[in-house]
């Protein structure tokens, strides 16, 4: 199973809380009350921000040692420099396979008849469409 691991900034702010961002993946930034909040948020938003990156086919950097990391000369003193480890072929699976709504038009006269004998719009449609496709 693939994993990939980068180094985040976690820089403590003012009330409390703490701001990270990915000296290796430019944009990519988030925040939490607390560190543990802020190393969850960091965790998702690595998983999110490396699933697109590969859906967009943009090219994914190789992860910085620690001592070669370009830490923004901006950033608060006192900043925590921790791993974030994340396995991007699961979330690609959780998000790729998760159900959404999608919206359809039929005949009022088949959807009444299709209420009458119960039927489960959403597996009827995921069965069409897996024949229909060949998947």
């Amino acid at each position: 199973m693939r994993k990939s691991t980068y180094f985040a900034v976690f820089e403590p702010s003012n009330d409390g809380g703490f701001g990270v961002y990915f000296p290796d993946l430019l944009g990519l930034a988030t925040y939490g009350k607390t560190y543990e909040e802020a190393e969850k948020m960091a965790k998702e938003a690595l998983e999110l921000h490396l699933y697109g990156m590969e859906k967009d086919n943009d090219e994914i950097p190789l992860p910085t040692m620690p001592d070669e990391l370009p830490i923004d000369e901006e950033t608060t003193s006192g900043y925590i420099l921790s791993p974030i480890t994340v396995y991007p072929d699961i979330v690609k699976n959780e998000l790729d396979n998760r159900a959404v709504k999608t919206n359809l038009t039929i005949p009022a006269w088949l959807k009444d008849i299709a209420e009458e004998k119960n039927v489960n719009y959403s597996q009827l449609l995921t069965t069409a469409l897996r024949d229909y496709l060949n998947v």
